[in-house]
């Protein structure tokens, strides 16, 4: 019984002690810290719209009638608390049951943290959609949306009446795509890519358009010099006209005419002429006149200046509209919402801090869950007031987004700052537990505090909590010598400017020059590309176009019995494309330029009798069809010398020769006793065809036409499979020029 009555009267000792405690404490105006939920319900009957002041780089406390505007498009009561994320806890549901329970007003309830919607509730109303709407602007938007942005969406998908349907596509396309969607803004990381690719555009695009025209243009001179050289297709002036080669030596032969030092030869349609001096043609084409790659003679050389400019002066103009073109398409000139904090958003939270410090040396942070209990509120009072050294403990969080970007220092020199006084001021952050001690002119020994056994800036899980460890610090205050003088610690670097922090970079600059040069570099890279694929592919079609007897274009048909116009045109045509593919002498192998050429000088033996740079009036269709196969085999030789050694002897006009066949004795004076083995084109060998006929005249408006073979003139030896070396050598010999 005695023992019974000891213990009772114990406990209510104890329990009258506190309640004197709490009593002096309020009678002194130090009420004790208000919950969380009943803090926020309190700011909620207010105002509708609550903003942390600890996000004010983020959600400036002035954009909160955006919230509230957007929140009047849902048609119910709204409620929207944005906290830091970590300020709701495990359960953001469980804060805002805890809230409405405070407030005791029906509507929607909206947790906002800084990273998205955290939790939605209906208290005593209905509206369809607003969890599918929380789990749609969930995975629809990007995870660099602002909270401003994230509620704009959310009123959005309500209102949408598709709920329901949008969560579910977007589960869907996120599964699909782990990646998420496309950021919503623009990065410095961004900004920084897109000043380097618009730096290799700028340069890159202008100076490959401009290399690309004036090559092609340099290869259409080419071609008109080369045809404007030769009196060719292409010249009004000089339709026509052939080439006329020079012999070695100083001699000129013209379509059968030798001049010579001290004598004058002239053979006229195939007939010699007595008493002329004779001449040897040059095989490699030295000392010939005229231009299109021959020696002595540049070609058109380069690009006029005259010329170049107006393509530079439009190569600049197409490099500043791609400039103008990016600065409308990478607009963005911050990489948040466009919201600025003000002055006011930006000390809201050290205001807060600093009167609740003017008050009581114990100040926590009502937006958070509490760290500290009640008794452990009570024994720090009673310790800070039993300290001979001023000391202030703000139990506060910090983050990249509040006032001083994450940086206690700054936190602390702003309070010493407003409460000017000298302190030794304590930061616990009530989320991580960390402690942080800045002495600001108390006679306290900082390095026992530094050194002090045990590190409570950084505790381990296993470590008390946070009420333990600030008891703890405080003996060690207590405990500290004294030092002769107060301290001050260094100035701390100021806080990025928030508005700054947010602002791009422009767009020409970073990685704009960078991108300058990458473009110059890529633009002589595709050139390079595109000329060498160009000169693929015209090789490739010469060789094919040789394969098929009509190397460097298109091959004119090959009827049995052509008209004589048909072959004066033809002729006219395959002189000038031997004339042009020979241009680029300096870039043929030596054997395929003799054999060309040698071609070339033949077939104006043939046909320009009359030294006159025409096809002779009188040419016979022999001569004709001659000159026709020579200069075909001359531009076989230019891209394949060996295929260039025979051509079809059924038909010459057939192109070249690859394979050989046995051709049976046939009757008539060029029969022989046995078989033959007589080249023939791809066609023949499979099936022989019609054997060429020409008239014998080409003055002859009718008449029979007779087997080439059987017509006088050098045309005649390919019915027995003659070289074409060995024609050129007949075609010399006939019109006497050696």
């Amino acid at each position: 019984m005695r023992a019974g009555i000891v213990l009772v009267a114990g406990w209510l000792a104890v329990l009258f002690c506190t309640g004197a405690v709490q009593a002096a404490e309020a009678a002194r105006g130090v009420p004790d810290s208000p919950t969380q939920t009943a803090y926020l319900a309190e700011q909620l009957r207010k105002d509708p719209v609550y903003i942390s002041d600890q996000l004010p780089r983020e959600v400036p406390r002035s954009t909160a009638p955006d919230f509230a505007r957007e929140a009047r498009r849902l048609g119910v009561s709204t409620y929207v608390i944005v906290l830091p994320s970590s300020s709701f806890g495990a359960e953001p549901s469980a804060v805002l049951a805890g809230v409405h329970d405070r407030l005791g007003r029906k509507g929607l309830y909206v947790a906002i943290g800084d990273t998205g919607i955290d939790a939605v509730q209906t208290y005593g109303v209905r509206l369809p959609g607003a969890e599918d709407a929380s789990r749609a602007t969930l995975y629809e938007l990007a995870y660099d949306a602002t909270p401003r942005e994230v509620f704009r969406h959310f009123v959005d998908v309500v209102t949408s009446g598709h709920a329901h349907q949008r969560a579910e596509q977007a589960r869907a396309a996120s599964e699909d795509d782990p990646d998420g969607p496309p950021s919503v803004h623009t990065d410095r990381t961004d900004r920084e890519n897109q000043s380097f690719v618009t730096g290799i555009a700028v340069t890159g695009i202008p100076l490959t358009a401009l290399l690309i025209t004036v090559y092609a243009l340099q290869r259409r001179r080419v071609r008109r010099a080369a045809t404007a050289a030769t009196g060719g297709a292409g010249s009004p002036s000089a339709a026509g006209s052939v080439r006329v080669p020079v012999t070695r030596g100083g001699a000129k032969a013209v379509g059968g005419r030798t001049t010579a030092a001290g004598g004058k030869a002239t053979v006229h349609g195939g007939k010699k002429a007595d008493g002329g001096k004779k001449a040897r043609t040059g095989g490699k084409g030295s000392g010939r006149i005229g231009t299109g790659g021959r020696k002595g003679a540049g070609g058109p050389g380069p690009y006029p200046r005259e010329r170049l400019l107006p393509l530079l002066a439009a190569a600049a103009v197409l490099g500043g509209l791609i400039a103008f073109t990016a600065t409308q398409v990478f607009d963005d000139t911050t990489s948040g919402d466009g919201s600025r904090p003000t002055s006011a958003d930006m000390r809201a939270r050290i205001d807060r801090v600093v009167d609740g410090l003017r008050r009581d040396p114990l100040y926590t942070d009502p937006e958070s869950p509490p760290a500290l209990d009640a008794a452990e509120r009570a024994h720090l009072r009673r310790r800070l007031r039993a300290l001979d050294v001023p000391v202030v403990i703000a139990a506060v969080p910090s983050s990249t987004d509040d006032e001083s970007g994450g940086n206690r220092e700054l936190l602390a020199k702003a309070l010493h700052t407003r409460l000017r006084r000298d302190l030794l001021i304590v930061l616990a952050d009530p989320g991580s537990g960390s402690i942080d001690l800045v002495n600001y002119g108390t006679r306290v020994d900082d390095m026992y505090l530094i050194d002090r056994p045990r590190d409570l800036s950084y505790p381990q899980s296993t470590d008390p909590p946070l009420g333990h460890r600030l008891d703890q610090l405080l003996t060690y205050v207590s405990k500290s010598p004294k030092a002769k003088a107060g301290h001050m610690p260094y100035e701390p670097p100021p806080a990025d400017d928030p508005v700054e922090e947010k602002a791009l970079p422009g767009l020409f600059t970073g990685d704009f020059e960078p991108g300058l040069v990458i473009g110059t570099f890529l633009a002589g890279l595709l050139f390079g590309l595109v000329a060498a694929a160009c000169g693929i592919v015209r090789r490739i079609t010469r060789r094919r176009r040789t394969a098929n007897g009509a190397p460097g274009g298109a091959r004119s048909p090959a009827p049995t019995e052509p008209s004589t116009a048909w072959l004066r045109r033809n002729a006219r045509q395959e002189l000038d494309a031997l004339t042009a593919a020979l241009e680029p002498v300096a870039a043929l192998p030596e054997d395929s330029q003799r054999r060309a050429w040698e071609c070339l000088d033949a077939a104006a033996l043939l046909i320009d009798g009359d030294s006159d740079g025409r096809i002779d009036a009188d040419a016979t269709p022999a001569a004709l069809a001659c000159a026709i196969v020579l200069a075909r085999a001359g531009r076989t030789a230019i891209g394949e010398p060996d295929a260039a050694r025979f051509v079809c002897h059924r038909n010459p006009l057939h192109g070249v020769a690859h394979k050989r066949v046995q051709v049976p004795p046939e009757g008539g004076g060029r029969a022989r006793t046995r078989a033959r083995s007589l080249p023939v084109c791809e066609a023949c060998r499979l099936t022989l065809g019609p054997v060429l006929r020409l008239r014998p005249s080409g003055s002859a408006r009718r008449g029979a036409h007779a087997p080439y073979a059987t017509l006088p003139g050098p045309l005649a030896a390919l019915g027995d499979g003659t070289e074409i070396d060995q024609l050129t050598r007949d075609v010399r010999e006939y019109f006497g020029v050696h």
